[in-house]
């Protein structure tokens, strides 16, 4: 980011222009300096020294860095130019960093869309394993919550909300301008039960501090150019780049300690019994069952045991080292990265999760400085390791006097076959192993001064190997169990495979006042998706688990390769005036073959407006008017995330349903009708700065997304259950986005830095023929957002019976599921934001963000079981029902014997009443690090930090963390130091 200052005359073409960088006296390494409108440019040295060779008359030098707002020179009549960034003079004018659009790039202050741009400084003062967890409370409109605490689980991502019924609401993910395709490559039915909904993220394999800048693409005007592809949004994620430098290295050392967040408050011992005893005495059961054995005098009665602790509550460690090598000369740059990490689980037991990634670039310009070659390359290597089923729900579920879990001789205790030990599961073991390649180039040649030709190439492999094995051992040796008769295993591959190829011409033109952008192009790409899950039964011996042809009985569960092939053109004309009035068009036509050959193509585009004011006569010696912009957008865009062979005839491969035989089965029903949703996004907004201090940018949207693709429901004697089509159904997300940055302070010793951002979106369906006589209706409602969920009504506790009770709707007397469960519960955040803080002190730096949302969720109730079993509660269920407290808030207990009560119990699990408020305030990271000085002709230069994550949280919520997917792992704090060394 950098500084903007001009001073015209007169420079010669083939003159060079020398000088030095400086912060503070501090020379600075790296900083581009280029050329304006050519791709002429070089980096400053090691003591912030730079030459470049101009090619133009009436020459511009533009100077970028990360940290600073570029700053422009012109060049005049000199030969040497030094430039010092200082915090006094920058003022806030980051609006002049450039940011990336993915097909061209654009002045920040001259964009017409909504973009938002994340540097690396941000994402490097955050411990976090996936970019996304680094991203997350960093962009107004983005909404990223982990599913899971496990490592290398998955993420749920919103940008602007839900837009579609049924097809797909990720936003676009672009590396290095590749397509990256963020869908889970694994089984359910072999991950699902440790990771939620078998969610594994590929991004999981990038190491985010490989990444140089994030750039948010969210509007209309912004996404357009990327037509379908971008219905969602668009996330540009772009590696770091090579210098033109002496060669230099960096390495980099860290290791942290991790824990789960929170606990969920349960009973003791005593509070446990005396639970219990009660729902014995409320059943009339004076002597207690030979299978009570919590209570009958089997087991301790005073025994202990805080299971989350125990099982999900250790502390896993990370250890991370990072090895960078980058150089070049004024044609070639190079850089080469390594990260390695291995890191423990909080799980009980030996798992882990390691990650190895290289990246990698290459950049050459010719001699004239008309041809531009670049190569980026990303590989990495996952593998995890992890218990087969998540710990935390029988964590919270098991009796607190449950027997020791191993034997005074270490063996698994089974207490004389009295109870299910939970240590005998881990022997079931989840394995997965993931690869990636992420190959990105483009070529450019500039043709004339004002007309360029370049292409973008790309290439993109994911594969995931998955095992779940479930040896004998993990079963009562009671039961004797063999592996030949109790042994099985899973496996699944997943393959994706794609390829890119983008041609484009560029023109612009400067004539007077005047400025005009053309950029004409074509997208070609093709990916391809193969699944492969078996299943493996009856073994000879363990060891055999991984060799599924050694199975007694062998089972493939799903076998399917598929096919998507993509094209487009497209077109952006941009126009300028005084650089004060900016216009944007975009028009793209999208094939896919995802819809029948009468529906294949479409058209999209959008159109783009920004006024400067402040650059208005009337504020041309504001005094308190740095800057000042209106802008706005409105666009259409469609959405094809359906899947392959949707419109087709498809049929699917059985075996032994016919007399034995394996036989082709009709699977899908022929419709080539149904063809693109829509989605019209409009967009207003207003960027101010005030007093050269205050930052201020608000903007309103409104997207109405149609022409929805869902699965209309068909009679059973069709023999299908749907079919395939759109639907005139209307859903829409608008909301407000609020940003506010400020330099509190800025003085030669000490700078602090402000920024928030603050969202309130509004999701719901605004349109749905027919929804109450639809199979559709028990799960959406006209006015409310597609998350929610109906459930009971739950009114309290009966005084009189000491039962749950729960409104009747229909008035017939009877809860029913069908006709009773009419609540609503919206899980759709209200609002949510983040504030950061960046403070600098000489050699010091201090970074702090917190981050908040008001939301509710899955409170301590769900997915417990009826008060009073064989089963540990929440510490709220002390406040039961009996005859000395009438007015209680949960039902009398019961342990299993009273039917009225369990049959209350379960609606009450379906019930509103297992939700709560989730409103929270979260650290969500803190960084501290001191660069130890150095003599300036020293060429070593190190830091050492300390950074950490999640490592407080202030909530009424009693379910754990208020991100928690229920029954699953809780997000991780982290507490992590390392020390960086550059040389």
């Amino acid at each position: 980011m950098g500084l903007f200052c001009v001073t015209p005359l007169l420079a010669q073409t083939g003159k060079t222009v020398t000088g030095t960088v400086k912060e503070l006296q501090v020379p600075l390494v790296g900083v581009m300096v280029k050329e304006e409108g050519t791709d002429n440019s070089t980096f400053t040295d090691d003591n912030g020294n730079y030459s470049l060779t101009l090619q133009h008359d009436d020459a511009k030098l533009i100077f970028e860095q990360l940290d600073f707002p570029i700053r422009e020179e012109e060049v005049l009549n000199r030969s040497v130019i030094n430039v010092s960034f200082t915090k006094e003079e920058e003022g806030i004018q980051l609006k002049d960093v450039v940011v990336n659009a993915g097909y061209y790039s654009v002045k920040d202050k001259e964009r017409t869309g909504s973009i938002v741009r994340v540097t690396a400084k941000e994402i490097e003062n955050q411990p976090v394993n996936n970019v996304l967890d680094a991203l997350q409370g960093r962009v107004a409109g983005l909404e990223i919550t982990p599913t899971t605490g496990t490592a290398g689980g998955g993420y749920s991502i919103r940008l602007r909300g839900q837009n579609s019924i049924n097809a797909g609401n990720d936003p676009l993910f672009i590396i290095d301008g590749v397509p990256f395709d963020i869908g889970s490559s694994s089984s359910a039915t072999v991950s699902g039960s440790v990771i939620p909904s078998g969610k594994v993220n590929p991004l999981n394999t990038i190491d985010p501090q490989s990444i140089e800048s994030i750039e948010v693409l969210k509007d209309a005007d912004a996404t357009a150019i990327y037509g379908s592809r971008g219905a969602n949004g668009v996330i540009l994620i772009t590696t770091k780049k090579g210098t033109k430098n002496k060669t230099s290295f960096n390495v980099d050392f860290n290791t942290s300690i991790n824990h789960i967040t929170k606990y969920v408050d349960l009973l003791n011992t005593e509070q446990y019994i005396k639970l219990r005893k009660e729902a014995f005495s409320n059943d009339g059961i004076t002597t207690y069952p030979f299978n009570a054995y919590d209570v009958n005098g089997t087991w301790d009665q005073t025994r202990y045991t805080d299971w989350q602790r125990m099982l999900i509550g250790n502390i896993g460690s990370n250890q991370t080292a990072r090895f960078m090598v980058n150089g070049g000369s004024e044609y070639t740059s190079f850089m080469v990265g390594v990260n390695l990490m291995k890191e423990s689980s909080v799980y009980f037991g030996d798992f882990y999760y390691n990650k190895t990634s290289i990246y990698s670039n290459l950049n050459h310009t010719s001699t004239d400085k008309r041809f531009i070659f670049n190569l980026n390359t990303s590989l990495g290597l996952d593998r995890n390791k992890l218990p087969h089923t998540d710990l935390t729900r029988v964590s919270r579920s098991l009796a607190p006097n449950s027997p020791s879990i191993y034997t005074n001789d270490g063996r698994i205790n089974w207490e004389n076959n009295t109870w299910n030990n939970p240590i005998a599961t881990l022997e079931s073991v989840y394995n997965n192993k993931t690869y990636l390649v992420n190959l990105g180039s483009n070529l450019n040649y500039k043709i004339t001064d004002e007309l360029s030709a370049k292409i973008n190439l790309g290439f993109n492999q994911t594969e995931l190997t998955e095992f779940q094995i479930n040896p004998h051992t993990r079963l009562n040796p009671a039961s004797n169990a063999s592996s030949l008769e109790s042994s099985s295993s899973y496996r699944n591959l997943g393959k994706r495979n794609s390829w890119i190829i983008e041609p484009q011409l560029n023109f612009n033109k400067t004539f007077k006042e005047n400025k005009i952008d053309l950029s004409y192009g074509f997208t070609f790409s093709k990916a391809e998706t193969e699944d492969l899950s078996l299943y493996g039964f009856g073994f000879l011996d363990n060891s055999l688990l991984k060799r599924l042809s050694a199975a007694k009985t062998l089972r493939i569960l799903n076998e399917a390769n598929s096919f998507y092939n993509y094209m487009a053109t497209y077109l952006r004309i941009n126009y300028s005036f005084k650089n004060k009035y900016f216009i944007n068009l975009t028009g793209r036509r999208d094939g896919s073959s995802r819809f029948s050959p009468e529906n294949r193509f479409s058209n999209f585009g959008a159109v783009g407006a920004a006024w400067i004011f402040s650059k208005e006569n009337a504020f041309s010696n504001s005094n308190w008017l740095s800057f000042g912009k209106l802008r706005g957008s409105i666009g259409v865009t469609g959405n094809d995330q359906i899947g392959n062979y949707q419109y087709l005839d498809t049929y699917s491969i059985s075996d032994g349903l016919y007399e034995g035989n394996v036989s082709l089965n009709p699977s899908r029903l022929y419709n080539p009708n149904f063809s693109w949703e829509k989605n019209i996004k409009r967009e207003i907004a207003f960027e101010i700065d005030l007093f050269k201090k205050l930052h201020l940018e608000s903007s309103f949207y409104y997207n109405t997304s149609s022409n929805q693709l869902v699965g209309y429901s068909l009679p059973a004697t069709t023999g299908f259950n749907s079919i395939q089509a759109n639907l005139d159904a209307d859903v829409v997300n608008k909301g407000f986005e609020f940003l506010l940055s400020s330099h509190v302070i800025n003085s030669s010793h000490f700078s602090w830095n402000v920024n928030m951002q603050w969202t309130f979106p509004t999701t719901y369906l605004k349109k749905f023929p027919d929804l109450e006589t639809s199979t559709y209706r028990n799960l959406y409602q006209i006015g409310y957002p597609l998350s929610i969920y109906k459930f009971y009504k739950y009114t309290g506790v009966d005084s009189e019976t000491g039962l749950y009770t729960f409104e009747d709707f229909n008035k017939d007397g009877k809860i029913t599921s069908t006709d009773d469960k009419q609540a609503i519960v919206d899980l759709t955040p209200k609002w949510y934001g983040s504030l950061t803080n960046d403070m600098k002190y000489k050699n010091w730096n201090f970074n702090f963000t917190f981050y908040w949302s008001k939301k509710i969720a899955y409170n301590e109730w769900a997915g417990t079981s009826t008060m009073g079993t064989f089963n540990n509660m929440p510490v709220a269920s002390l406040d039961y029902w009996s005859e000395d407290n009438p007015n209680a808030s949960h039902q009398k207990p019961t342990s299993g014997t009273n039917a009225a009560a369990v049959s209350a119990s379960s609606q009450f699990k379906q019930s509103d009443a297992v939700f709560s408020k989730a409103d929270f305030i979260r650290l969500k990271n803190i960084a501290i690090s001191y660069q130890i000085p150095s003599k300036k002709d020293q060429s070593i230069k190190a830091k050492v930090y300390l950074q950490g994550m999640n490592l407080f949280t202030i909530t009424p919520f009693k379910g754990g963390d208020p991100e928690q997917t229920s029954g699953y792992l809780p997000p991780l704090k982290r507490l992590s130091i390392g020390t960086t060394i550059n040389f």
